[in-house]
């Protein structure tokens, strides 16, 4: 089993360095009413297929970028506590084989939180993840029913329990901004999620999103999402209380004590490079972004006839990259360093950025302008989606 040590995340390294892999497992048991992942229901899966189908898209993509080290692996879904852990091990020692790993590479494997599921922790383990994200998602059973999960609050917490049992760090998902929730109802779901002692939580607005069940319902007239000014008011409760437990913010939906965010994630949202093989897994590589094929059975076959399963694989213009890294960027606590966008880009700020429109947001609170380094206020946070829009030059805008 590999260990990661404990030192806070650093910002220094580079793409040239090193590079993050994502792997997309596209099964789950069910679908749930508000996802809108990629990920499908099938009664069968050839293992050996797809075993054979993940190591040559690997390898693809080795041949194009062999150079960096793997500093984090993330096996995301769909559901990946389904893989055999075997298939697990495996991949994570074909990733070791071709590029290496770097020393104490953070290796995380989404899971559900179900009984069939937890029985497999320790093998899981012992295939060498050392991280677990749990989709407990609700620690309220008639809530779980409405988000269409399949396993109970005692179910999940036993889930937790044998997480924690079995990995060096264990992050856990909830959802809130549910319809009918009070202030009142969220602040007592958070206290109770914060007690269980994890160093990581991700707490997610509930969002409609288009294609998925709960759209359909909105679009009927069937379910009331909660008003924006409830939504606000449950996010400020929240940044409030998870700092106050030592969990502040490092993301708009993602806390953590000091030394424990996920290294992974950070890769995204610091806009450096990262492996994405799978089903529907994106990637950014060498200023190319790449996509694969989304349903399982092209992605098998362009597998087989291609000897990868990339779909898309486009040059991104320094305009495109300026704009994803400040999209992505100013997610983050710690905001963005324009200067060196600047040298990844070959555009001045001027070029990126409405420097009117950043001054005017700077004087109304919601953002902070420190010479080259621009980070979003605790109260522009909220309105993120609408702010992005005004920070980012027309011309880069899509």
């Amino acid at each position: 089993m590999l260990h990661n040590p404990s030192s806070p995340v650093s910002a220094k390294q580079t793409d040239r360095d090193e590079i993050a892999l994502y792997i997309h497992w596209p099964f789950c048991v069910a679908k749930c009413p508000y996802c809108d992942f990629n990920s499908h229901v099938r009664d069968q899966i050839d293992q050996h297929a797809w075993q054979k189908a993940l190591f040559l898209d690997l390898r693809h993509e080795y041949k194009v970028n062999p150079s960096p080290r793997i500093s984090s692996v993330f096996f995301g879904g769909g559901t990946p506590s389904l893989m055999p852990p075997q298939l697990v091990a495996s991949l994570i020692a074909e990733a070791d084989k071709l590029w290496g790993l770097n020393t104490g590479c953070e290796i995380t494997l989404e899971a559900n939180p179900s009984s069939v599921e937890a029985s497999k922790f320790a093998d899981i383990a012992s295939a060498g993840v050392n991280r677990v994200s749990l989709g407990l998602q609700s620690l309220d059973d008639q809530t779980l029913e409405f988000l269409g999960r399949a396993h109970d609050v005692a179910e999940g917490l036993a889930a937790l329990e044998t997480a924690q049992q079995n990995f060096d760090r264990v992050s856990f998902d909830l959802i809130y901004a549910r319809p009918g929730q009070s202030l009142d109802d969220w602040q007592s779901e958070l206290v109770r999620a914060m007690g269980f002692g994890t160093d990581h939580l991700s707490l997610y607005q509930l969002t409609i999103e288009p294609g998925t069940r709960f759209e359909t319902l909105v679009r009927t007239g069937q379910l009331v999402p909660a008003d924006d000014d409830h939504c606000a008011d449950l996010f400020e409760l929240s940044q409030d209380m998870t700092k106050a437990a030592g969990l502040p913010a490092y993301e708009i939906s993602n806390h953590a004590r000091i030394g424990q965010e996920s290294r992974h994630n950070l890769s995204y949202w610091r806009y450096r490079d990262y492996i994405g093989v799978g089903p529907g897994a994106h990637g950014r590589r060498l200023s190319l972004a790449t996509e694969r094929h989304k349903k399982p059975e092209n992605f098998l076959s362009a597998v087989e006839r291609n000897g990868h399963g990339l779909k898309v694989e486009q040059a991104l213009s320094p305009d495109v990259q300026a704009a994803e890294a400040l999209m992505m960027g100013l997610r983050l606590g710690e905001g963005i360093d324009l200067a060196a966008l600047t040298a990844k880009t070959g555009l001045e700020i001027a070029d990126m950025m409405d420097e009117a429109e950043v001054q005017k947001l700077a004087g109304l609170g919601f953002i902070d302008r420190q010479d080259d380094h621009l980070t979003v206020k605790p109260k522009g946070m909220p309105l993120l989606d609408a702010l992005l829009p005004k920070i980012i030059a027309d011309p880069l805008r899509t």
